[in-house]
């Protein structure tokens, strides 16, 4: 178990997890296969998480899988944090600057290298990997270092960040625009992305002063919205949180991540 002081790290970890978990269990569309028919899932044993398509029946499937997904990275990510060094528990970006000491000890947290990353996750126990196969969470190709390294990263620098300033602050949105959860980090997306606005400029598509526009999301709608369409549609067809509720597919992500939801502790 972890105590009151690990806590609020242990949340955020909870939220970094999630993120390639729900990722595995929803189906992926790009603006190249949008049109073509979503092939159905195999099947599979009564007890595997399902993944979600637009051919899943929403309310025969959706609440038990969701919740069943949700209990799952409770688990997977409590095992994981647990055998975290008790340093990383309690890390924060106040207690790394002020500590030489905690640095020289970890010299590439931010950003999080390989090395480092293999390091923590050789010192995991073997049933965490095992329970990632057993819910075919966890590709057979794929070792389970380079699977968390992700959310490693993403942990790591959510701590190591400088903290927003006052001003900041008080514009950020408190639940994600999308699936509305407020107990979850949010993250902002670029509605017009940064890798087009040469592009966009030059094509008239809107103006400059419209181009540093952002959402509010969750990083499970942040990384589906970018796994749906690429950043010339994301900027050419869905440049606003309305149009991106338009989309079918958005919006059968966005009722089922919302039923995601972690029990009170």
């Amino acid at each position: 178990m972890i105590d009151t002081i690990e806590e609020p790290n242990f949340r955020i970890f909870l939220d970094c997890v999630s993120t390639p978990l729900i990722e595995q269990c929803t189906s992926t569309s790009n603006s190249n296969t949008s049109k073509r028919k979503t092939r159905k899932a195999k099947a599979g044993r009564r007890t595997a998480i399902k993944p979600v398509s637009k051919e899943i029946d929403v309310e025969e499937t959706k609440i038990n899988d969701a919740a069943e997904l949700a209990e799952f990275i409770e688990y997977i990510a409590l095992e994981i944090f647990t055998h975290l060094p008790s340093d990383l528990r309690t890390l924060s970006y106040t207690t790394y600057t002020h500590d030489p000491s905690l640095q020289r000890k970890y010299p590439s947290l931010h950003p999080l290298d390989f090395e480092t990353s293999t390091l923590l996750t050789d010192a995991l126990p073997p049933s965490i990997s095992d329970s990632l196969h057993t819910y075919s969470l966890l590709p057979p190709c794929i070792a389970l270092s380079s699977f968390l390294h992700t959310p490693l990263s993403t942990y790591f620098s959510h701590l190591l960040s400088p903290p927003p300033t006052p001003q900041a602050l008080r514009a950020v949105t408190t639940s994600c625009e999308l699936c509305d959860r407020d107990w979850i980090p949010l993250t902002y997306h670029h509605l017009i992305p940064k890798f087009v606005h040469a592009k966009v400029l030059k094509r008239g598509w809107h103006t400059e002063e419209e181009l540093n526009n952002v959402a509010w999301l969750c990083r499970a709608c942040h990384s589906f919205v970018h796994r749906v369409a690429g950043h010339e549609e994301l900027a050419r067809d869905y440049y606003t949180v309305e149009l991106l509720e338009e989309r079918e597919d958005v919006q059968k992500f966005v009722d089922w991540v919302g039923r995601v939801r972690w029990k009170s502790r």
